[in-house]
C-alpha cells in the first residue's frame, strides 16, 4: 500500500471523517448520521460460493473502510452498512470492483443467515422446503450496503458510472435485461463550491484544496478569503501535500497548519532556490569561459565544475552545451 493510499485510508477511518461523507452525500450537509452510532466492521468480505459437487470454494475481498450504522428512526433501530473506497487514481473498472464488493457482503449475510437456522434450537424456526434448500427464510432480511467512492484526484473522472457503461454494444433488446450496478462518487471537480461546503470536518479544506490546485489564481483567493484554511489539521494537509505535490511545511508537535502562511513560506524558499540556482548558472558561465581562454580541455573542465559546483555529470553537460563554444 503506497503512502498516499495508508494516508486516506486512516483519515477515512475516523468516525467524525466516515459520517461527515456519508452526511454530505445523503443529507447535504445535515448531521443525521452521528460518528458515535458508527461501528467499525471487518472490511475482508467472505462469502462460500459453491463449485462442482459442492465443493466449498472461498471468496475474500478487502474493502478500505466499512462501518455497521445503528441509527434511531421514528422509535426504531436502523441498521445499515455504510463503506467507502479511497480512490487517488480513476479506476476505470469501479462498477464491478464495488459491485463485488457490495454482493460479496449480501453473500455473507445469506451464509451468516443459514448458518444461525442451522444452529437455532427454536421450535418455531422450522423451515418449509424451498427454505430448508436455499437455507434464507421468507421472512429473512438483509441489511443495505451503501458504498461510496471518495477520489483524491485533482483530474476530472471520466471512468464508467456504472456496469451498463462498460458493457460492449449487442443490441438495446439484450441490454435492458442485463444486471446493472451504479456506483456512488464524490470527487473534487464534481462538487459545486457550495456542496463543499457542505463538509464540517477538514474534508472541505481537502477537497476545495484539490479541486483548484491547477488554478493557482482562484486557488490564492480561497485560501486568502476563507478563514478554516488558517487552521487546517495536520492529517489533511499530509494528504493534499501527497496528492498535489505541494511541500507545505508541517512544524514537528503541531497539529494544524496555517496553509495561507504555508504556501507564502513555500514560494519564497522556492525563489530563493531559483536565485541561487541563478546566480550558480552565472558563476559557472564565467568559470567556463575563462577556462576555455586559458586553453584547458573540455573534459578537464567538466570535471573540475562537477566538483566545485557539486552537479551531476547531467546537468554539468548541459551547462557546457550552452556555454563552452
Amino acid at each position: 500500500m503506497g503512502k498516499i493510499d495508508t494516508l486516506t485510508k486512516e483519515y477515512m477511518k475516523r468516525p467524525s471523517v466516515f459520517a461527515d461523507v456519508f452526511n454530505q452525500f445523503l443529507y447535504h450537509g445535515r448531521q443525521v448520521i452521528k460518528p458515535d452510532r458508527l461501528v467499525e466492521i471487518d472490511t475482508t468480505e467472505i462469502a462460500v460460493p459453491y463449485g462442482g459437487d459442492h465443493a466449498s470454494v472461498p471468496e475474500q475481498r478487502y474493502r478500505d473502510v466499512a462501518k455497521l450504522l445503528m441509527a434511531m428512526t421514528d422509535g426504531l433501530v436502523a441498521y445499515c452498512i455504510l463503506a467507502t473506497e479511497n480512490e487517488t487514481k480513476i479506476n476505470y473498472a469501479a462498477p464491478v470492483k464495488n459491485g463485488l464488493y457490495d454482493f460479496l457482503q449480501l453473500a455473507h449475510q445469506v451464509t451468516e443467515a443459514a448458518a444461525s437456522h442451522r444452529e437455532s434450537k427454536s421450535k418455531d424456526d422450522k423451515p418449509t422446503g424451498d427454505e430448508f434448500l436455499s437455507g434464507f427464510w421468507k421472512s429473512d432480511r438483509l441489511l443495505p450496503v451503501l458504498t461510496v467512492i471518495v477520489y483524491f484526484g485533482s483530474e476530472k473522472w471520466d471512468g464508467p458510472l456504472s456496469l451498463r457503461e462498460m458493457y460492449t454494444e449487442c443490441g438495446d433488446e439484450v441490454l435492458k435485461y442485463v444486471a446493472d450496478f451504479r456506483i456512488n462518487l464524490i470527487t473534487p471537480n464534481g462538487l459545486t463550491d457550495r456542496e463543499i461546503d457542505e463538509f464540517q470536518t477538514s474534508m472541505r479544506e481537502i477537497m476545495k484544496y484539490i479541486k483548484y490546485s491547477d488554478d493557482k489564481e482562484k486557488l490564492n483567493e480561497i485560501i486568502k478569503n476563507e478563514q478554516r484554511f488558517r487552521k487546517v489539521e495536520r492529517r489533511a494537509v499530509e494528504i493534499i501535500n501527497a496528492v498535489t505535490n505541494s511541500n507545505m511545511k508541517i512544524e514537528e508537535g503541531k497539529e494544524s497548519v496555517d496553509v495561507c502562511l504555508a504556501i507564502q513560506e513555500m514560494r519564497e524558499e522556492s525563489r530563493r532556490e531559483g536565485e541561487i540556482k541563478g546566480e550558480t548558472k552565472g558563476e559557472l558561465k564565467g568559470a567556463i569561459t575563462f577556462a576555455k581562454e586559458l586553453g584547458v580541455s573540455r573534459d578537464e573542465a567538466k570535471k573540475s565544475f562537477m566538483v566545485k559546483y557539486n552537479k551531476s555529470a547531467e546537468e554539468t553537460e548541459e551547462l557546457m552545451k550552452i556555454y563552452w563554444k
